[in-house]
């Protein structure tokens, strides 16, 4: 089991590696880099790059014992044929009109080089803010058989909540991983993680990416 916060996790005690996968949710370009979506609105996406080394740590424990990982990217057709008025608005209204931010296809788009991708790992493209929301992710999870998610990436409160959330109502046991999560507004995101342990657990449990390590090295050495 990995310790984790408000009960170790999973709660029954049954951790098994074909059944779990982490997805390190929009670890793009667009909001890590100096230029991208994320810093034309303002914010410093400093927070964000920083917690790549934790978030490839839990990947690479995770592949280590057989697990699936799974990378998400947030953005909307070239052609904005997929994008609402009310997103076109907002574009607009944040400055975005006109620019390739958020835009598959485009250099933001693609996921930050310092994010390990390795073959064998899933590759999901959404337009709104939870992973499951009109994307394959789910069907992908079913698949294979995949019933425990451990959960990473920006924003926390945005994201990788919606992400959660979404996960949590199809019953899926879920992970959040405190120090592989960020945002740009540094109250935000401990609201967020908060909110993760309210009710004993009411959307999962809280853990350190040491402990993530700490347990599956444990589990592959059994």
């Amino acid at each position: 089991m990995i310790t984790a916060e408000p009960y170790d996790w999973p709660y029954d005690g049954r951790l098994d590696p074909g059944c779990l996968a982490a997805i390190a949710i929009d670890l793009q370009h667009d909001f890590l880099s100096p230029q991208g979506y994320f810093a034309r609105l303002g914010y410093d996406p400093a927070p964000l790059r920083a917690i790549l080394p934790a978030v490839n740590r839990v990947t690479r424990a995770v592949r280590a014992v057989g697990g699936t990982v799974i990378h998400t990217r947030q953005g909307y057709r070239a052609d904005l044929a997929d994008m609402t008025p009310f997103e076109r608005w907002r574009r607009q209204r944040n400055g975005l009109d006109g620019t390739d931010a958020l835009l598959r296809g485009s250099p933001g788009f693609e996921i930050d080089d310092d994010v390990e991708v390795m073959d064998g790992d899933v590759v999901v493209d959404k337009t709104c803010n939870g992973a499951f929301t009109h994307t394959d992710l789910d069907h992908i999870l079913g698949a294979r058989g995949i019933t425990h998610l451990i959960i990473m990436g920006v924003t926390t409160e945005v994201c990788v909540h919606s992400t959660l959330r979404e996960a949590v109502d199809r019953n899926y046991q879920c992970l959040t991983v405190l120090d592989a999560c960020s945002s740009g507004d540094r109250q935000n995101h401990e609201a967020a993680l908060r909110m993760v342990t309210v009710e004993g657990g009411v959307f999962g449990c809280l853990a350190t990416a040491a402990a993530v390590e700490t347990a599956l090295a444990n589990l592959r050495q059994a």
